[in-house]
């Protein structure tokens, strides 16, 4: 059930999401590599692709706590929040890189929060299996864009492609640790809802 103490909590997990600065535990995957030669052009896409990722690590953020916030089992709550462990490094990497190539976080970063908080406390209503299999699907498709990320950023840049590289692998573990306490294979018309919705974000974080 929940409580007063453990809303504060959110509340207050929210507004550092937002507003603070990310610190990672691990060592940023490009820390020993050097920056890339790239023209004005090269930059700012670069930049755009890391505004994309850090907004999507927003997102993140807001849906494993929604989801854990609602959800009954302790161990799928544990299991949420080690993801949003993870995902705050996330953060931390993707923020330093856009800073580094020129860039700006996005100002909407705000909107994607708050609306992926509500989607996953409603994920975590409808019970631990659909609440892992949102988890599943959401890592599944994260991986997806991760991977087309890989694609469209400049060759050189080297140290923006070792930090998406190394996300991609954090959210495929993510995602077979859903699928491993049984997470539910959602339906087809969610999957494209979930996907329409993540190019909508997209779309705008990559000029906004």
């Amino acid at each position: 059930m929940l409580n007063l103490d453990r809303l504060i909590v959110e509340f207050d997990k929210g507004l550092r999401t937002l507003f603070s600065q990310a610190h990672s535990a691990r060592a940023h995957p490009d820390a020993n590599l050097p920056e890339a030669t790239m023209d004005e052009a090269e930059r700012k896409k670069a930049a755009a692709l890391m505004r994309v990722n850090h907004s999507g690590e927003i997102c993140a953020q807001a849906l494993y706590q929604g989801q854990a916030l609602t959800a009954r089992d302790p161990v799928v709550q544990r299991t949420l929040q080690r993801a949003a462990q993870e995902e705050t490094e996330h953060l931390a990497w993707t923020a330093r890189r856009v800073h580094e190539l020129g860039g700006h976080l996005s100002l909407l970063n705000p909107f994607w929060y708050t609306g992926s908080l509500a989607i996953g406390a409603v994920a975590g209503l409808l019970g631990d299996r659909w609440n892992l299999g949102f988890l599943a699907e959401t890592e599944r498709q994260v991986g997806d864009h991760l991977q087309s990320h890989l694609d469209r950023l400049p060759p050189q840049d080297e140290k923006s492609r070792a930090i998406v590289a190394q996300m991609y692998t954090d959210e495929a573990g993510h995602a077979d640790i859903a699928r491993s306490l049984g997470g539910a294979d959602l339906p087809q018309p969610v999957q494209l809802a979930m996907k329409l919705n993540g190019k909508v974000m997209t779309g705008a974080s990559y000029w906004l």
